[in-house]
């Protein structure tokens, strides 16, 4: 489904990624690791467009990402996409967060968007809190309405950029959760995340990125049993204890 072939990107002269090649087919769920400053979610914004990148192909479906000729938003509207900050629109009630971009870019109309938003919003356990405003919620129900949001656009894969990086740890369950929930129903997941723990029980690959290098791309036993390298033994031993 994701095809990632010799990316490299740079800001100005620093190499922000390098050569980085690797594939997500459709059921995987992939955990992208690694310390802060690697790529990681450099890398998983170049999937949809998010970040340009100067040289390699990316193809999301058959489709490529770095072609002029792509339709950049239709491709995105594809690709559930989960930031660190929720990004909810904080002047519109949750339902109106759920159902504008169906409205706007899929071309639902209101009553059909509102059907499938506030079932997704039951989805993650928050349909009573349909006409709050995402500011009346916390950190960890807001990331829940991110998730139902993405969900209701109907996507073919999830996007997931450190989605409890900015959260209390006591509301990170709740979130991740949701997310295990949804690898257990076969949704196609690209994760970037600290949480090893997640990673262990749901991720059936893992890639660790260190510099902006993918140093490992393997199987979740190969990497927490027998890491190849030096640097994800190194990363994994301070994780871990």
């Amino acid at each position: 489904m994701i095809d990632i072939k010799n990316v490299s990107k740079w800001y100005g002269s620093f190499q922000v990624l390098t050569d980085c090649t690797t594939h997500v087919s459709k059921g995987d769920v992939m955990v992208v690791c690694g310390p802060s400053g690697s790529g990681k979610s450099t890398l998983i914004k170049t999937v949809n467009g998010l970040e340009p990148f100067q040289k390699g192909e990316i193809l999301v479906n058959g489709q490529s990402v770095g072609d002029p000729k792509t339709n950049l938003s239709k491709l995105r509207s594809h690709i559930g996409m989960v930031f660190q900050n929720f990004e909810l629109f904080p002047h519109l009630s949750i339902r109106q967060n759920l159902t504008l971009g169906q409205i706007k870019v899929l071309g639902r109309s209101e009553e059909e968007a509102t059907e499938k938003g506030l079932k997704y919003l039951d989805r993650v356990g928050l349909l009573a809190q349909k006409d709050k405003f995402p500011g009346q919620l916390s950190g960890g129900q807001q990331q829940r309405v991110a998730i139902a949001r993405a969900l209701s656009m109907d996507p073919f894969a999830m996007l997931f950029d450190e989605p409890t990086s900015a959260l209390d740890p006591e509301m990170i369950n709740e979130v991740l959760d949701v997310m295990v929930g949804l690898a257990q129903e076969g949704m196609t997941m690209m994760v970037v995340t600290h949480e090893m723990g997640f990673a262990k029980r749901v991720a059936n690959r893992i890639v660790f990125m260190d510099k902006g290098y993918i140093v490992e791309d393997c199987s979740k036993d190969e990497f927490f049993g027998s890491p190849r390298s030096d640097r994800a033994r190194d990363f994994l031993a301070k994780i871990i204890h």
